[in-house]
């Protein structure tokens, strides 16, 4: 894994070379940069990476181990339903093309044309290599809809249908959770909300950034209403998003719009814990710009939110939201409780977002935990990101994340693990 200040520097320029070249080695360096394949994992550690694997789910149900982070992805013409907008493979979107190439890396995926069949391949291979079994949620993603209803394709960064995450937990129900995605600005979000809920699917995924959806807006005070009475959880983006386009619409990511759902008694899971971005103090009526996770931390100490909203920390271990936000996390275990993991996969695979350098110049891990989990990484970069987490503390105090971040909350348990 590259080093912290040079690697920051150098992330921008890649891109760029990456977006002008055809080199496919240096897209697997900044990309997918492993060493063989996840089965080779145990025989591959060196002791003391093992060891350090075994203190990791130290203390963990493997039962209850959750991953609330999965990206699904395909393509037009690979049996998924998926879709990729065309910009992502046009030489005029050289930026784009470039990163789809290097998800794509960082996901294993060699055949392009196969790019949702090999992704779940590779998906499983990760998971069946680790230690425990856990629940991964996957995550479809609808169309970006305009607010009269209508779709914009062109605003689109791909998309997943529902149908397809639900028939892969169908397929492995002990290992996935189908995570739908609908847009409350169709005209039948409705009636496609209670036909998931009827088939047992409890959580809906925004993206608010990328999606066009502003969750202050009044006209989805009947999805939040149909949400809790059908008891779904909605899992919303907070903070700045870079992974897709957004059409400049980073401020509906404020995890203040949140209040909104939160007052109509939807339980929602703020993900990413707004650790990247700044956005506009809503309740100031100068409205400054504040870090977004301190806006989200305001959130989770009003009481009357309490039982209702919950953090996610997937990202919280990238080089661009590394800092602040993970340090306060740490220091707060009267949050942990209230606070899930999730990977974001496929992006830890990507070489240059955790920088086990930095992380242990900022004090988070030694220098001989940093050797261990790049070991890792080589090999499982799924697994390499839940070692990370559990194996990060606080600079000063040495306070860890409680094992409770990395298990299903009761509050949060999937309908078939429901009592």
């Amino acid at each position: 894994m590259a080093g912290g200040r040079i690697g920051m520097l150098i992330v921008p320029g890649l891109l760029l070379l990456l977006a002008v070249s055809d080199y496919g080695w240096l897209y697997d360096w900044v990309g997918g940069n492993f060493a063989g394949s996840p089965q080779q994992l145990q025989t591959s550690l060196s002791p003391g990476a093992k060891e350090l694997l075994e203190r990791a789910f130290a203390h963990i149900d493997p039962e209850l181990l959750a991953d609330f982070h999965i990206h699904m992805i395909g393509r037009q013409g690979d049996g998924t339903g998926s879709t990729i907008n065309p910009s992502a493979d046009s030489w005029l979107h050289p930026i784009r093309r470039a990163q789809l190439r290097v998800y794509l890396s960082a996901a294993g995926v060699k055949d392009s044309e196969r790019l949702g069949p090999q992704y779940v391949e590779r998906l499983l291979a990760l998971i069946h290599a680790q230690p425990g079994p856990g629940h991964f949620f996957l995550y479809a993603m609808d169309r970006h809809y305009r607010p009269d209803g209508s779709v914009d394709e062109a605003a689109t960064p791909f998309h997943v249908p529902n149908r397809y995450v639900f028939g892969l937990a169908e397929q492995y129900p002990d290992i996935f959770v189908p995570v739908v995605s609908i847009h409350p600005y169709r005209s039948d979000a409705l009636a496609t909300l209670d036909h998931w809920a009827d088939k047992g699917v409890r959580f809906v995924k925004w993206l608010p950034n990328a999606m066009g959806i502003d969750p202050t807006d009044e006209r989805l005070v009947p999805f939040y209403r149909r949400m809790t009475l059908r008891k779904m959880v909605l899992l919303v983006h907070t903070g700045r998003e870079l992974a897709v386009y957004t059409g400049g619409r980073q401020d509906l990511g404020n995890p203040l719009r949140l209040r909104k759902p939160l007052d109509l008694g939807v339980t929602v899971v703020a993900l990413h814990f707004a650790s990247d971005g700044k956005d506009r103090d809503l309740d100031d009526p100068a409205q400054p710009l504040v870090p977004s996770f301190e806006l989200l931390l305001r959130l989770m100490d009003e009481p009357r939110y309490q039982h209702r909203l919950f953090g996610e920390i997937s990202a919280i271990t990238f080089f661009n939201h590394l800092g602040a936000p993970l340090e306060l996390l740490l220091s707060r275990p009267d949050l942990h409780p209230r606070l899930v993991n999730g990977s974001d996969y496929p992006l830890p695979g990507i070489n240059l977002l955790i920088m086990t350098g930095r992380l242990a110049r900022l004090g988070f891990i030694s220098e001989q935990e940093r050797g261990y989990l790049n070991e890792i990484y080589r090999y499982n970069p799924l697994l390499f990101d839940f070692v990370v987490k559990r194996t990060v503390r606080h600079p000063r105090t040495g306070q860890q994340f409680s094992p409770l971040v990395f298990m299903l909350p009761d509050a949060l348990l999937p309908d078939a693990l429901l009592p």
